[in-house]
């Protein structure tokens, strides 16, 4: 091989090296899917099949990435036109003051459904250490301010739904027991719970029923069937998607419109819309 050659082939393979690491960091993190899928429901009232429910989780607006792609995503998921939107935390990175304020802006031009529009907070919607209660009344002000009902350990139903939303598992305000003790298995219910890990507890007192998460991202970045190297849950079964509890309970886990890093890879931004059936 002449140096000549040698140097042309060094340049192929620097190319062919650099176009994932672009790749990951400036077109996945922005290519945002539109997982679309049923969601059988026991007791779904007859008017409510066929209605849609839309998931977002983890905006996690900050200074990590440039957040005005929500709001261009926001546009594009009200053409789905909803009747339920379900938000399922980390709406901030850090809870600073900033993010605070560029929360009220993403949140001017959020999805909001025809018929309910709820949400739960997540670990960093509570800032530093997870404790700062400040941190995440505000937040719950700004949410509350724009039209979304916000459900701490609470319950709410809406035209025969109903939603029950935990407190994050981390923060100090994590009693599910407190609404599930009033848990009616006769109603069409669906619970709120950002961090999947919860689903191991002994907290459900016979729940059956679909359990919608967040807070994983799908790990941000894996290769499928290999590994996923960051999974910030105990369980690392719970990566992204549809898994059976094999209880009667049935998890999703949300991808995550939002990221803690701006780096992606097989692991695509996700909004959830899922569409109403009777089981």
């Amino acid at each position: 091989m002449t140096r000549k050659e040698f140097i042309k082939r060094l340049m192929y393979l620097s190319v062919a090296g650099a176009f994932p690491a672009l790749y990951s960091w400036q077109v996945e993190p922005f290519w945002v899917e539109f997982v679309q899928k049923k969601l059988p429901v026991k007791n779904l009232p007859e008017e409510l099949e066929g209605k849609k429910v839309m998931q977002i989780s983890d905006l996690h607006v900050g200074n990590r990435f440039d957040w005005n792609f929500l709001i261009d995503s926001f546009q594009e998921a009200k053409k789905f036109k909803p009747e339920f939107v379900v938000y399922t935390g980390d709406f901030v990175n850090k809870g600073t003051a900033q993010e605070l304020i560029d929360l009220k802006q993403v949140m001017e031009a959020c999805v909001l459904g025809s018929y309910a529009t709820f949400d739960i907070l997540g670990n960093h919607d509570y800032g530093k250490n997870w404790n700062d209660h400040k941190c995440s009344d505000t937040v719950r002000q700004t949410l509350e301010d724009c039209g979304i009902t916000v459900l701490r350990n609470e319950q709410k139903e809406s035209r025969g739904l109903n939603f029950i939303g935990f407190e994050d598992l981390w923060s100090c305000n994590f009693h599910p027991s407190e609404v599930m003790a009033d848990y009616d298995a006769s109603k069409a219910n669906i619970v709120l719970c950002h961090n999947p890990d919860a689903c191991d507890l002994n907290i459900w007192n016979g729940y059956q029923g679909w359990i919608l998460s967040g807070h994983t991202h799908g790990g941000q970045c894996r290769i499928p069937g290999v590994f996923t190297p960051v999974l910030p849950v105990k369980n690392k079964k719970y990566i992204s998607g549809e898994i059976d509890l094999e209880d009667g309970r049935m998890l999703y886990i949300n991808r995550a419109i939002g990221h803690s890093f701006q780096i992606r890879f097989m692991v695509r931004p996700e909004i959830t819309v899922f569409t109403l059936t009777k089981t």
